[in-house]
């Protein structure tokens, strides 16, 4: 990987007072930074808006899986399951040092799903998405595979079929910062609280500022709706939000393989390989009616009992080191249990008559927030002339992720051989900004000229990075959703960042 660029990290965007924009994207999940990095691209003046940090609501509350969705087969979404799958192998292209192959292991459960039913339905998986690189499914002896070894010897036949992990946070950060390295003005902690058309735009309260822009993309998520509401614009669809928790605990087994189980309620969920020394599992479906997002003791006891049907090891919430919850704003299509509601996307384009373009975008999933930009963009193009080029962001890489899919290993030993002093560190770095890790440590030839060392690896050259190009501003952000290192520090080291980033740092 000797052709490696040797730029240096980009500079933030100055903010412009001012400027009335082409297209103001309400909503820092992936959705909206996906929008915002395409118009950008397409040499739109962008700005974004998020009340909070970049992915702090359900873009960083998901089951970090590229995926089609087998299950979304059962209720005949075979559009949804489609286009997903087409999306993973494209999403692994442009960000393979966030975004990896990983294969899962679907035991067999007597009296579930007939087996012919279930192989049929991994047939067409293999099928119907333009699989190229991901290897096809395979029927296994759980007796003789190491993914048998921790189950429980009930279970002694699994398929075995591929999908994509990704780290979903930082699949956010990066359409951001890609945007902002692409004209658009990223603003996080910067509420909305009024939208209004004005002569043949927008008048956007938000931050204390107003802003201008001659069209308005709503990628509020959950807050879709209320978003219009509170700026007294009628909502086109009615969301059914739905809570999705999932639990963490010591890892349950050393391989890298996944599982996707089935329970007899026939609701299924994961248990995946997470940071090394952690198993992820979930998820739940339970309608949300407000109040904390957060799993309740009754979604925590579900999961544990649902992987204490699976695993030898029994798994009880007091093994539980962490839980994470998000909303998922699903469009109401009348289902009766939660989990069968669809997991596709609507986007609606105000009428010409009505002036200003409004875009409002309903529902949707992670894996195919790309596509659903590329088509969000298309649509306003008919309204702001400057949009009409051609969709690219499935060809150019994410920053960091200029490197072949194959090529992570040597990215990672070049890493390790210019920066040997980082020992164990260097893995996560690589992992986490690709390429721009040698940026990032450009000119380091210690550990001392790092800084200060918060724990775990983490140090002052690295939050220097993230404050000033990633818009990290608190402890959470960094621990949470920059890095999962929350998993690791103690309250104290914790403390330490918190009192750094309060009292020391001059961003």
């Amino acid at each position: 990987m000797s052709d490696r660029p040797a730029s240096a990290p980009p500079e933030p965007v100055e903010a412009r007072e001012g400027t009335t924009y082409d297209l103001a994207v309400i909503g820092g999940g992936v959705n909206g930074c996906g929008v915002a990095r395409d118009a950008a691209g397409r040499g739109a003046e962008v700005l974004l808006l998020e009340q909070n940090d970049l992915a702090s609501g359900t873009s960083s509350a998901s089951t970090k899986l590229i995926h089609g969705g087998l299950r979304y087969l059962e209720h005949y979404e075979f559009g949804l399951v489609r286009e997903s799958l087409s999306e993973r192998e494209r999403l692994w292209s442009i960000a393979p040092h966030i975004a990896w192959p990983m294969r899962f292991v679907l035991p067999h459960v007597p009296g579930v799903r007939p087996r012919w039913l279930v192989r049929a339905g991994l047939f067409l998986y293999d099928h119907i998405g333009g699989r190229k690189r991901l290897p096809a499914t395979e029927t296994i002896a759980l007796y003789t595979h190491p993914a048998g070894a921790p189950l429980k010897r009930d279970f002694t036949s699994a398929f075995v079929y591929s999908d994509c992990w990704v780290d979903d946070a930082r699949l956010v950060v990066l359409n951001a910062r890609d945007a902002a390295d692409r004209g658009a003005d990223i603003r996080t902690r910067c509420r909305v609280t009024r939208v209004r058309r004005v002569d043949a735009g927008w008048s956007i309260d938000a931050g204390g500022e107003t802003f201008s822009a001659r069209a308005v993309v709503n990628a509020a998520g959950p807050g879709v709706v209320d978003l219009l509401s509170t700026s007294k614009l009628q909502p086109d669809k009615a969301l059914r939000l739905v809570r999705g928790s999932h639990i963490v605990v010591s890892k349950l087994f050393d391989h890298q393989y996944a599982y996707f189980f089935q329970l007899p309620d026939l609701r299924i969920f994961f248990a995946i390989p997470y940071e090394q020394d952690f198993t992820l599992i979930g998820t739940t479906d339970v309608d949300h009616d407000g109040g904390p997002i957060a799993a309740s003791a009754e979604e925590i006891a579900y999961l544990c009992e649902g992987a204490s049907r699976f695993f030898r090891q029994r798994i009880a919430p007091a093994d539980v080191v962490w839980t994470f919850s998000g909303v998922r704003p699903l469009i109401d299509d009348g289902s009766g249990r939660p989990e069968a509601a669809t997991r596709g996307y609507d986007l609606d384009l105000s009428d010409e008559s009505e002036g200003a373009a409004l875009l409002s975008i309903y529902g949707g999933k992670i894996t195919s927030y790309r596509h659903l930009a590329e088509d969000a963009v298309g649509k306003l193009a008919s309204r702001l002339p400057i949009l009409r080029g051609k969709g690219w962001t499935g060809l150019e890489a994410l920053p960091g992720g200029n490197f072949p899919v194959d090529a992570l290993p040597q990215v990672e030993a070049e890493f390790r051989q210019q920066f040997p002093f980082l020992g164990d560190t260097a893995g996560r770095l690589v992992r986490a900004y690709g390429m721009t890790a040698f940026a990032i440590f450009g000119g380091v030839s210690s550990w001392s000229d790092c800084g200060r060392d918060f724990g775990h690896g983490f140090t002052k050259r690295e939050l220097d990075y993230l404050v000033r190009h990633e818009w990290a501003q608190t402890a959470d952000d960094v621990l949470w959703r920059r890095t999962k290192l929350g998993l690791r520090f103690s309250p104290e080291q914790r403390q330490r960042l918190v009192n750094h980033m309060t009292e020391e740092l001059v961003i």
